[in-house]
């Protein structure tokens, strides 16, 4: 590849999956009691969670400026002409507009993409972009071609706990406890931007599960009705969840999507200390 293809850890690619695709990833930073760590490198997600569990202060934050540029003077100097940079959505934190500022020293060298997209989506606008550089296309082609494409996904989350969201100011101490009390379950959407809310469940995790399941189908027919669904691929996620868990989900939505692609990764940390552990999500996109 004439083209580098580089990411960050809100796609859910590890260093070793990285290592297999060929191509690059930046560990977004984990502070956990003013102590920085590196999501995925000096940070397991078993530790994370545990950390998360065990109530610790715990934030997300953008890569700093030199980490970045000192990954894309390390990229550019392998050999490579130019390279893609697949941050996750500008509506969700400033690392995308932040990087763009920085390649502006860069003499057209490095392009960074607003895809507006995280985890499982922007897997798969990763797996794009690559795809596009191993068939000769410029950093400036594959920017333009994944830009067009932004819109054309959709995520829903449901968490186990109200306690994070209150924590993280997205409802009332007030509306948390009375959400517990009569077992609600939110359901969360990304389309494109922000973490919003989506839509109600009553009861078991299973109650919002099948309602995410049911809000995808409702994208497959309405919203999405011109895509070609062999094109079709959806991302099972969650937040510290069991293998066993993992399987009861990836099996509940290979059994609902059949036609589909379907695949299971972890929700990154900057979404995971909003949701709490337990959560799952479904996306879907096109490729």
């Amino acid at each position: 590849m004439k083209t580098a293809i580089m990411t960050d850890t809100n796609s859910s690619i590890t260093r070793s999956t990285a290592e297999k695709l060929g191509i690059y990833v930046i560990h977004m930073p984990v502070i956990i009691e003013e102590t920085t760590f590196y999501e995925n490198d000096t940070i397991t997600e078993e530790e994370f969670f545990c950390a998360l569990s065990g109530n610790k202060r715990i934030t997300t934050s953008q890569p700093s400026p030199g980490d970045v540029m000192d990954l894309w003077d390390q990229i550019l100097a392998e050999g490579y002409e130019e390279l893609v940079y697949i941050p996750m959505s500008s509506g969700l934190s400033n690392s995308c507009a932040a990087a763009i500022g920085y390649s502006q020293d860069y003499d057209g060298k490095v392009e960074v993409v607003d895809n507006h997209r995280i985890s499982v989506t922007m897997y798969e606008s990763v797996l794009h972009a690559r795809e596009m550089s191993l068939n000769g296309a410029s950093a400036k082609e594959i920017k333009a071609a994944l830009e067009s494409d932004a819109y054309n996904s959709s995520i829903y989350i449901t968490v186990n706990t109200l306690e994070y969201l209150k924590k993280g100011g997205r409802i009332t101490p007030a509306a948390a406890l009375i959400g517990t009390v009569l077992s609600i379950k939110p359901i969360l959407t990304i389309q494109g931007e922000k973490l919003d809310s989506f839509a109600k469940a009553r009861g078991s995790m299973k109650r919002a599960e099948e309602k995410m399941i049911l809000a995808i189908q409702s994208d497959l027919e309405k919203r999405f009705a011109d895509q070609d669904m062999a094109k079709l691929h959806i991302g099972a996620a969650g937040a510290g969840l069991t293998p066993e868990q993992q399987e009861e989900w990836l099996a509940l939505l290979l059994n609902k999507f059949p036609e589909a692609d379907v695949f299971y990764s972890p929700l990154s940390a900057s979404i995971s200390v909003h949701t709490g552990p337990g959560a799952v999500g479904i996306g879907i996109s096109f490729r």
